[in-house]
């Protein structure tokens, strides 16, 4: 993130996101402000709240996918939950807390991941020595011999049938690394520990009841292990991630995940629009007003207990995001107003939009089915003139009923190409050309027949 500027954040998210060009500035400018937050003097860094941003657009216009590239560039902690989710506390339904929680989950989980892969190949050395003793048990005068030095001495007492142990074990070691004993199969020991499914239900998430139940139960079960036989190389497989898990400092982990999740989590709350009110509502608003009363404290920072210990969110960056039919940002209630200082109002998409989409991002959609084609041995070309007509319909049906942005190129796709889909594993001829005239013939009919084209396209 310290290497990316402004302008070279909007320039990678061009690469997968036509358009939008006032959010991605938005998000741009956020982004660097957190890394700038990093360079100022101490004091002065606690005093500086991240800028939260609410973008405002219809669905499909790319606030989700500007959200989640924005992760994937910077290597931010990245959580996307939907607002529609919660309930006020005390009522059936998720609390606004579990999203800090769940962040921290996913973050310690990857952070676990890349440990594991840093300590990959001395995991594999481990297993290989392990597996050669499964290969080439020590004789049982040899090891009482080994245990009573090493009780006496802490030397390793050595028989005097070492040296030829030593050849064959070595031996041994080149077989396994040539594939030699891939056929072979070995008896070993896998834990078997079976946990039993405990359901609370209670109106406060389990880490605040202040007891982890699997880890308590954990520790009452008896660890139990099973003996299976199995070839060498699954061995080999399962014996390394064992020994992968034990190598790895989950004190560590913990500590390094708590500390990206405060300095540079991002949390992507869509559909907030679904919990503001509307005026003129009677009755309890637990999904609603009752859900930005919960959510205020999480966004202006505070400590939220999880099982890994206290987190603060001070400095989460949240980017919220909604259409905004019915209701407007200004329905939010003021003090959660106050905490998303940053709005932009995404574009619509039209069928040039919906050209570039299909054809320029690293991701396009034509790109997709390609590739998907190719995997047949099915060479498919779309002409200049095919693509717009497909922009063009696409944009005719948002008009003509609801406006779901660039996801209903996805439908167009699948409803032009379903026969070549279907039939591609048979086709005879392998290069196929997707011109104007087939798109009219499989798609202006559905288009021009209203009642036909609101269920199929």
């Amino acid at each position: 993130m310290s290497n990316l500027k402004p302008k070279e954040i909007v320039k990678e998210l061009d690469k997968y996101i036509i358009g939008q060009d006032k959010a991605k500035r938005s998000v741009a400018i956020a982004l660097r402000n957190r890394w700038r937050r990093q360079q100022v003097p101490e004091d002065l860094r606690d005093e500086i709240a991240p800028k939260n941003i609410i973008l405002i657009g219809p669905t499909g216009v790319g606030k989700t996918e500007i959200a989640r590239r924005l992760s994937n560039l910077t290597d931010s902690p990245f959580s996307k939950i939907e607002a529609s989710k919660f309930t006020e506390v005390g009522y059936v339904g998720r609390d606004v807390e579990s999203m800090v929680r769940d962040l921290l989950e996913l973050t310690v989980n990857t952070l676990k991941v890349r440990e594991q892969e840093a300590v990959k190949e001395k995991a594999i050395q481990i297993a290989e020595e392990r597996m050669l003793d499964l290969l080439l048990p020590k004789s049982e005068k040899h090891q009482a011999q080994k245990s009573d030095a090493a009780a006496e001495t802490h030397l390793e007492l050595l028989s005097s049938g070492g040296d030829e142990s030593s050849s064959t074990r070595e031996k041994l070691r080149s077989m396994l690394r040539n594939g030699k004993l891939d056929n072979r199969y070995v008896d070993l020991d896998v834990s078997d520990r079976a946990m039993p499914v405990v359901e609370i239900f209670s109106n406060v998430g389990m880490e605040e009841m202040g007891i982890n139940f699997k880890d308590m139960l954990g520790g009452l079960i008896p660890k139990s292990t099973k003996r299976r036989k199995v070839k060498v190389p699954e061995a080999m497989e399962t014996m390394a991630a064992e020994e992968a898990q034990n190598l790895v400092d989950l004190d560590k982990v913990v500590k390094q995940a708590i500390e990206k999740v405060e300095q540079s989590g991002i949390i992507f709350l869509d559909e907030i629009d679904k919990i503001v009110s509307k005026n003129g509502t009677q009755g309890p608003e637990v999904s609603r007003e009752g859900v930005q009363r919960d959510l205020l404290p999480i966004v202006e920072g505070s400590t939220v207990t999880t099982k890994y210990g206290p987190v603060k969110s001070d400095n989460i960056l949240f980017i919220a995001a909604g259409a905004f039919h019915t209701v407007k940002p200004s329905d939010l209630i003021p003090e959660l107003q106050g905490r998303f200082p940053i709005r932009v109002e995404l574009d619509s998409l039209g069928w040039k939009e919906f050209v570039r989409i299909l054809t320029e991002p690293k991701n396009a959609l034509l790109l997709q089915y390609l590739a998907l084609l190719k995997t047949e041995g099915v060479e498919m070309i779309f002409e200049n003139d095919a693509v717009e007509d497909i922009a063009r319909i696409a944009e005719e049906v948002n008009n003509m009923t609801e406006n779901i942005g660039a996801r209903r190129l996805h439908t167009m796709m699948e409803c032009l190409l379903e026969d070549i889909l279907f039939d591609a594993p048979d086709l005879q001829e392998k290069r196929i050309v997707i011109d104007r005239l087939y798109v009219k013939n499989k798609l202006q009919d559905i288009k021009d027949d209203e009642d036909l084209s609101r269920y199929i396209l």
